[in-house]
């Protein structure tokens, strides 16, 4: 067919004339759209959720990992040999001081004191004579009736005497000590602990064996953490530069937190600071001292600890939803007075709770991108949305 029928008037073109016609009212209707109004190309802003950065005072609660210790464990020693005769408490109970936890066969000491008091009571017998001897010398020696010798003899002889009195007294006295040592009584209050010895042993005093219990006090209960020379040194440089406060030492509070989560109510107090730095371990060690009524806190116990009282004044603190991780470190998006977003490089510190503390890249005034900062880029509009004002775990500045 050489022709497009084409309905007008019912006229038929050729069909070169046809496809010249078709180009140019292709033409002309892209000529028709060259709108100055239409060309310009509208970008839809991105709604976002922001809030405007306030200063907090931040509480600081560093964590450490700490081992429950007794403030007083005893290791309960035979002082003298001889044969156990009972074992008079029962193992794992609460003793007090002066109960009697093991008793030796107390019939040969009583021998020895028996001997040792007759010793002395002839050692006063010769006392006796000794000084009869010098009183009767001495009148003698003043008349020139015996020779200076006799005199000094006597009276060497009446203080050998004395001092064989006072030796026999001092053995007498050992005697008793011992007698009153076969009856073992406990030294404090605590829970004692397996008898390591039965009733018929032989106990030596001084030997490995000697060894028979141990007492532990349990109320109060000591906490002991290690600092690393590290964390000290970087809470001293924050505190020169002013960016943590700190109480005095007695004024922290110390909270136990349990293996499996549950917080021990009662608080404690620091007690102990070693003053020198251990080498061995690259630490230095701390205690606290907790009150511990119903024996919940046992020796031996891996528990982790709170220590609460200081904090970082005129913090930034942020959402950690709002920081983004990148090769270069972490950064924000922030939005500026003309509402583009905009990033922002960012330090971060501590971890409070779900939020961060910035460290450095924000200031007080900042709106910072909460929600919806995923879809932007750099230089985009945006549209805000609802306004968060605060961090809630974050205590306002004006408030201390």
């Amino acid at each position: 067919m050489n022709c497009i029928k084409w309905l007008t008037h019912g006229v038929l073109f050729p069909k070169a004339v046809c496809w010249s016609f078709a180009f140019g009212l292709f033409i002309s209707v892209l000529a028709g759209c060259d709108d100055p109004k239409d060309r310009q190309t509208s970008v839809m802003a991105t709604e976002v959720t922001v809030m405007t950065l306030a200063p907090k005072n931040v509480p600081l609660a560093p964590e450490f990992v700490a081992q429950v210790k007794s403030s007083h464990h005893v290791d309960v020693v035979a002082r003298v040999s001889g044969f156990l005769d009972r074992i008079a408490y029962r193992e794992g109970s609460l003793v007090n001081p002066g109960n009697v936890l093991f008793e030796i066969d107390p019939k040969p000491l009583q021998v020895q004191l028996d001997a040792e008091k007759a010793e002395l009571a002839r050692t006063r017998a010769e006392y006796w004579i000794a000084k009869v001897e010098l009183d009767r010398i001495r009148p003698l020696a003043e008349r020139n009736a015996v020779s200076r010798s006799d005199l000094d003899n006597a009276t060497s002889r009446l203080r050998i005497a004395d001092a064989m009195v006072d030796r026999a007294r001092a053995r007498v006295e050992k005697a008793t000590l011992d007698l009153g040592y076969a009856t073992i009584r406990s030294p404090i209050r605590g829970v004692a602990g397996e008898a390591l010895v039965r009733e018929g042993a032989f106990l030596t005093a001084g030997s490995p064996d000697a060894r028979l219990t141990s007492v532990t006090r349990m109320d109060p209960i000591w906490v002991e953490f290690s600092v690393t020379q590290n964390q000290y040194l970087g809470m001293r440089e924050q505190s020169k530069r002013g960016k943590v406060v700190s109480p005095g030492m007695s004024d922290f509070e110390v909270e136990v937190e349990f293996s499996d989560g549950q917080i021990y109510a009662p608080k404690g107090r620091f007690s102990f600071a070693d003053p020198t730095f251990n080498q061995n371990t690259g630490t230095f060690q701390v205690r606290v001292e907790l009150p511990n009524p119903d024996g919940e806190l046992l020796p031996g116990m891996a528990v982790r600890v709170k220590v609460k009282g200081a904090f970082r004044p005129n913090a930034i603190v942020i959402p950690q939803r709002a920081v983004q991780q990148t090769a270069n470190g972490h950064v924000v998006y922030v939005v500026n007075d003309q509402n583009v977003a905009e990033v922002r490089p960012v330090v971060m510190g501590a971890w409070i709770g779900q939020d961060w503390v910035a460290d450095e890249g924000l200031k007080a005034g900042d709106r910072l991108i909460v929600d919806g900062f995923q879809r932007l880029a750099p230089g985009a509009p945006v549209k805000v949305g609802e306004m968060e004002t605060s961090v809630q775990t974050a205590v306002p500045a004006e408030s201390n």
